[in-house]
């Protein structure tokens, strides 16, 4: 059975260019940092229109910490970006990872529902088994 959709939508977004998440030194052990985002915008691949959810990034930093400015400017790029948001979120949590080395993480997304279906997304990442 076809659905109409391609690998060209299934992948779209997942290599796009984004600003650099940059970071700064950690100076504590063993704490966790949960940062929302509750207005993340990004664009549905097939159709054009707007995906709206709240992200959520939960992290235990080792030796870099997210800077927050750096962090909202790769957000905001996500807004004309079209990818769908299960990639959105291993996106993301592949992204902070690369960029900050941490303990673990956790991304989530929940999104506002679309024909009566609200997703929510999770993806995990632990350095110890480096999943």
């Amino acid at each position: 059975m076809s659905t109409g959709y391609t690998d060209k939508e299934a992948i779209a977004g997942i290599d796009a260019p984004l600003p650099e998440i940059e970071c700064w030194p950690n100076q504590f052990k063993g704490y966790e940092i949960e940062i929302e985002i509750p207005e993340f915008t990004s664009v549905c691949p097939k159709t054009g229109l707007p995906d709206f959810g709240t992200v959520t990034i939960r992290y235990q930093p080792d030796q870099l910490c997210l800077e927050l400015k750096a962090l909202k400017t790769y957000l905001l790029a996500y807004r004309n970006l079209g990818i769908f948001y299960e990639n959105v979120i291993n996106r993301i949590l592949k992204d902070v990872v690369a960029a900050c080395n941490p303990v673990w993480a956790e991304v989530s997304g929940q999104f506002t529902p679309r024909g009566g279906i609200s997703s929510r997304v999770k993806a995990r990442y632990n350095q110890s088994s480096k999943e």
